[in-house]
Formats: structure tokens, sequence, C-alpha cells
């Protein structure tokens, strides 16, 4: 009955149906109007405005993906990023020309990706420069300082790059765990400095995941705009992680029976898993091209910057009983994207999906530590900006700062 009276007082006002028939009209109306002003400057544009100054063929650019290394053979992984097609003439491997097959086809239309299959022998740890040159004499190359085979998929291979993501990503949450007994003795009035220490571990790793994202974003082509997807991904995880935790909040608040440090927990978790996720893809990647010694300077480095991620899963509930099976999931959840991002980052690492990893990453964990703020403010007794607070947030900035310079040496 209600719906029927909206539906006459609508009449009423004059106001249509959301979705009639006019409404189409004139939803579709600016669309349609801007298809034919697009339309009528690709096919007529020299009309308008007449011939581009610069001719179309200097405007032909090619990208390099990816170099992968076979037995015999180097595959070049490469897009056509200019807004013309662009056919592939000739390539030279260290200046010397040299045979080539180019899949799907010598000509590849705007955004296309070839494959540019080379038999050619190099040899491991040498030096290595792919030079394509298109139909009309332009040059693009890309050089391999240091030549290694590239991981193939296989059982093996997923096994190394499990063992990685392990190593590096799982074992230091869960190590980071082994301090939960000592939170859960710390008095009182210790235990919001340890919280905004939390807050400072995860600031400074999201910044860390928002500087390594723009510094791949500088690096793709321009035409897939790394900032734009940088700025969707930090949205994305920003915004999907507070819709996440307003539900979560909002049950506690109604008198479910969810704890709010728990569920910060694992949102803590959530966050960090994201930043795992990107930071596996990187370490995978820098693997297969034979960029990462694993010396035992780079294993404790990681190992050491890592752990400290698993104090800050557990802080915020150091005051509450906790089972082995959360512990266990929480753990789980921030260690174990890792191995995914190793083995992606390995075997099919993209630079876009980099960026909005991290960007993910980034913009999941500013919002777990707005939340963890909100908590400090509801939850204590003394100010939020107290001196013990504030050298809490600068300490776990420092700490991540000073173990982070580990991964480095």
């Amino acid at each position: 009955m209600s719906t029927h009276n909206d539906t006459l007082a609508a009449a009423d006002l004059g106001v249509r149906p959301a979705w009639s028939p006019r409404n189409w009209f004139f939803l579709l109306l600016p669309l349609a109007v801007l298809a034919a002003m697009v339309w009528l400057f690709l096919a007529r544009g020299e009309l308008l405005v007449g011939r581009p100054p610069i001719p179309p063929d200097a405007l032909l650019k090619v990208e390099f993906e990816r170099l992968a290394f076979r037995p015999g053979e180097i595959v070049a992984t490469v897009r056509n990023t200019g807004p013309h097609p662009v056919t592939i003439a000739q390539v030279t491997v260290n200046d010397a020309l040299w045979q080539f097959a180019v899949l799907p086809g010598a000509t590849l239309a705007r955004l296309q990706r070839g494959r540019v299959v080379i038999p050619y022998p190099w040899e491991t740890a040498d030096p290595v420069e792919v030079k394509l040159i298109t139909d009309n004499g332009l040059a693009f190359k890309h050089k391999v300082d240091i030549a290694t085979e590239t991981p193939q998929p296989s059982l093996q291979t997923l096994g190394v790059f499990a063992l990685l993501g392990i190593y590096v990503g799982v074992i230091p949450v869960y190590l980071g765990f082994l301090w939960f007994p000592f939170l859960r003795r710390v008095r009182e009035r210790w235990f919001h400095f340890f919280l905004s220490l939390t807050a400072g571990l995860l600031l400074f790793l999201g910044v860390d995941a928002l500087q390594e994202a723009l510094e791949v974003a500088g690096r793709v082509p321009d035409a897939f705009k790394g900032v734009g997807i940088l700025l969707i991904g930090v949205s994305a995880g920003f915004l999907g992680l507070m819709a996440i935790g307003e539900r979560t909040m909002g049950r506690v608040e109604s008198g479910g029976s969810e704890n709010p440090r728990l569920a910060l927990a694992y949102m803590i978790a959530a966050g960090i898993g994201l930043h795992n996720l990107g930071e596996g893809l990187a370490i995978g990647a820098a693997y297969a091209l034979g960029n990462v010694a694993l010396g035992t300077f780079l294993i404790v480095g990681f190992t050491i910057h890592n752990t400290t991620e698993g104090f800050g899963v557990v802080a915020p509930v150091a005051r509450d009983r906790v089972g082995l099976g959360h512990l266990a999931a929480l753990g789980m959840l921030a260690g174990a994207p890792t191995i995914a991002g190793t083995w992606i980052g390995g075997l099919t690492y993209s630079a876009v999906w980099s960026i909005l990893f991290l960007a993910l990453g980034a913009g999941a964990i500013f919002q777990v530590v707005y939340e963890l703020g909100k908590l400090m403010v509801r939850d204590a007794r003394q100010a939020a900006g107290s001196l013990a607070n504030v050298m809490g947030l600068l300490l776990g900035l420092g700490i991540m700062y000073f173990t982070g310079l580990l991964v480095q040496l």
C-alpha cells in the first residue's frame, strides 16, 4: 500500500519512475553525443584541425614487460603502448642481427601484447641486450645484466617459491606471536604504549608499501596510468576494510558476541597480509630474474623485519583470552599471502598487478591504523597524545626503519 501511495505522490509532483523510457533516454543521450564526437574526430580529424605536425610513425612505442631465458632461446614479452599499430621488422641480441618469431604476429595493435621468441645460445651470468627494430627504423631495447634461466611452472618450482614465502613471511609472523605472553603480563599503563608502538609499525608498513607502489608505477607504460591504479588500490583497500570494520564493530555495539579487539586483530592481520602479498610479488619476481642473492644477511634481514608484524597482530588482544585456533588463523591471514605473492611474482609477474596489490595493502594498513587509534581513544584512561603514546609511536617507526636497513645489506 505504501508503494502505491509513493507512486501516486511521485506522479503528483511530476516525478517519473527512475527507470522509465524517458529517463533512460536522458541517461544515454550524453553518452551517444560523446561517442559521435569521438568518432568524428577519429574519422575526420584532419578536416577539423589539419594534419599533425609530427608524423604518426614517430609516435610508435614498444615496452618490454619481461625477458625470459630458456635453454637455447630468449623470449621477450612486449606490448605496443603507442597510439598506432607497430610492426617488428628486425631483432638484435648484443648488437648482432638474429632470427626471431613474433606471436601472434609481427604487427601489434595498440596495447596488444606479443611474445618475441629468439633462438639464441645465451650463457649464464652473461649480460644480454635485446633490441627490437620496427619497419620504420625505430629501435627499442632492454638489457639484463646477469642472464639466468627463468623458472618454469612445476611442482619443484612451486615448492621452492612456497618455502621462500614461508621463510620470509609466515615464520616471522608466528615468531612475533611469541611476544603474546609478555604482552599479557605488562601493567595496564604500558598496554597503550604497546598499542601506540603497533600503530608506528603499521604506519611505517603502509608508507613503505605506498613508496614501493609509486616506484613500480613509474616503470609501467604511460598508457596504463600507474598512479591511477595506485589511487584505485589505496581507495579500495581503505574503504573496503572500513566497510568490513563498520559491519563488524556495528554488531559488537549492538550487543553481538564479537570481541572488538579480536576483530581489530583480524583486520590488522588482513592488512598485513595484503602488504605481504605485494612483498611476495617483488621477492618472487626478483628471484626469478636472478636479482636476489639469497644470502645470510638477506634472509636474516627479512626475518627480523617481518617478525615485528606478528607483534602488531597480537598487541590489541593482549588483555583477552585468545584460543590457539584464533592465533593460528591470524598468523596464516598475515603471513600466507606471501606464498601466493612469490608464486605470482616468480611465474607470471605483472607490474600492474604489483601496483594494485601494494596499493591495496597500503590502503588497508592505513585503515587499520585509523581503527587502532579509535580503540585507543575509546579505551584509554590517558590522553591519546600522552608522552607514553608518542614515544610508543616513534619507537614503532624506529624499529621498522632499522630492521628495514638489514634487508638492504
